[in-house]
């Protein structure tokens, strides 16, 4: 059975969190994969964007990344765990926000989050004490007593994050996770995240949005059409070609989709 502390699964701490290896995604019908392949290493202690454009392959990535969907070829591991070998290993090592929140309306915010820390095994005892953190860091308050259904958008966020937290996942994956939330909330969820990476954890997050890679970020890693074209570190970017959003243009091509599920999707 799979152990009630994500840390405790990690047999080696030399082990990269995430290894992806040659990962191609082709979906059903189309004359090109959405993922061609795309290879990344990230280790413990890093803040990694994945940065890319709408229908860039973004989603597309996290999602074979999180076992949500196949994928053609590769080889994808999350904390030594095979994805596919080792589904359930590799997920009680991890914790992922998707874009999408409508799962689980009927429920109250409260029961979700104490579905998802039984899902996990997660003691009463622990649950307490990583409720009330999370409960001050994302200001639901009385409104987790309420039906999700009665949520906005970046309520349901907040939930979703609060959620995918109470296990203390050794990787935190989030598929744009600063839209829809308030300046003050985004303010106090980046300074989080780099709390919880200083704490030894790895997150992963995608964004088309620039300007929030840059500021919480240590490492870029960008796509365009399903390709990896460049992977950096913040301290290693040379300023002087230009700024990050130059950049980031000038190597990638806008409203170019080669994901149809992705169309028209913030992603």
């Amino acid at each position: 059975m799979p152990t009630t502390n994500a840390q405790q699964a990690i047999e080696n701490e030399d082990t990269p969190v995430i290894q992806i290896e040659g990962l191609v995604k082709q979906y059903a019908g189309a004359e090109i994969p959405s993922i061609k392949d795309f290879s990344l290493t990230c280790h413990a202690g890093e803040i990694v964007g994945l940065l890319g454009h709408n229908g860039a392959g973004k989603s597309t990535t996290l999602k074979c990344l999180t076992g949500m969907l196949p994928f053609n070829s590769g080889s994808i591991k999350i904390n030594g765990y095979d994805i596919t070998t080792s589904p359930v290993k590799a997920k009680f090592t991890f914790g992922f926000v998707s874009d999408k929140h409508d799962v689980f309306v009927k429920m109250t915010g409260l029961q979700y989050i104490n579905f998802m820390a039984d899902a996990y095994n997660v003691s009463k005892e622990l649950r307490a004490e990583r409720f009330e953190k999370y409960d001050e860091l994302f200001g639901l308050g009385n409104r987790l007593k309420e039906p999700i259904s009665n949520y906005s958008h970046g309520m349901r966020q907040k939930v979703c994050m609060m959620g995918s937290l109470m296990h203390n996942p050794k990787l935190w994956i989030l598929d744009e996770p600063m839209i829809g939330l308030d300046p003050l909330t985004s303010e106090k969820v980046a300074n989080f995240m780099k709390e919880y990476a200083a704490e030894g954890n790895c997150i992963l997050f995608s964004s088309h949005n620039v300007h929030s890679v840059q500021k919480i970020c240590n490492r870029a890693v960008v796509i365009n059409k399903g390709v990896k074209t460049d992977d950096f570190r913040f301290e290693d970017f040379d300023s002087m070609a230009g700024s990050l959003e130059e950049f980031f243009l000038a190597r990638t091509t806008e409203n170019k989709y080669t994901d149809d599920s992705e169309q028209g999707e913030e992603n």
